[in-house]
């Protein structure tokens, strides 16, 4: 809505003064079928004094309606200035943990785990069937020395193989548990952190990154982060008591 057609619409109820419930309607009509803007507000305001002082015969009076006018504008001066909108902060790009994936053959896969082990600040706990990687077992060391605290669960059998790095990373201090049973403790899977889970099809071997099809995820999903440190725990558990 404009000044001219505001001063129009006011303009029409100047003659009866009274904000009666025909005048009031009428102008509820115009009005209310815009939202206005605060700036709208303040000339409806500022043009409804403008036009009763110029309607006034009396000098005095004149006088007394550009007073009021002069303190509308004074306070209107002297308003802070509103504060600019906070910007709408764009969306993050998905954080990496929150759905990375890696696949082999190639390093993706081993790439993926080290950078895992290398953000660790707290924990890891590490449920892998097999562990012949030097490279992997490398990087867990390496976060044990910053002070992460590692814990292992693995097959007894695959425990046995040629290369196998379960007894240098108890010889390291890593505490680790293993199945005992006929059957394989098959899972590979490990949780940083308690907030990252790291799972796929990927044994931590050299074959796994040079010639198998694999894959690994990672994700800080809390429902799925929460079910595997479960079983994690669950495992632990129970190999404790074979």
């Amino acid at each position: 809505m404009g000044a001219r057609e505001l001063e129009a619409l006011l303009q029409q109820t100047l003659n009866d003064p009274r904000i009666g419930p025909v005048t009031r309607a009428s102008i509820e009509r115009v009005v209310g079928q815009r939202a206005l803007d605060p700036d709208t507000i303040t000339l409806f305001c500022a043009q409804a004094i403008v036009l009763a002082q110029a309607a006034q015969t009396d000098a005095r009076m004149r006088d007394t309606f550009g007073w009021v006018l002069g303190l509308a504008e004074l306070a209107r001066d002297a308003a802070p200035a509103p504060k600019p909108a906070a910007p709408v902060k764009a969306p993050e790009s998905p954080a990496k943990d929150l759905g990375r994936v890696a696949f082999s053959p190639g390093v993706d896969c081993l790439d993926l785990i080290r950078d895992e082990f290398a953000r660790a600040r707290r924990t890891v706990d590490v449920c892998v069937f097999t562990i012949t990687d030097d490279r992997i077992r490398a990087a867990m060391l390496d976060a044990r020395r910053r002070g992460v605290v590692i814990r292992v669960i693995s097959d007894n059998d695959k425990s046995m193989d040629e290369g196998s790095d379960i007894e240098p990373l108890r010889r390291a201090g890593i505490e680790v548990r293993l199945d005992q049973t006929d059957s394989h403790m098959h899972h590979k899977f490990a949780v940083y952190d308690g907030a990252r889970l790291l799972s796929g099809s990927y044994n931590w071997t050299r074959s796994a990154a040079s010639y198998n099809q694999e894959n690994v995820v990672v994700t800080a999903e809390r429902a799925v982060v929460e079910r595997f440190r479960d079983e994690f725990e669950r495992l632990w558990g129970d190999f404790t008591r074979r």
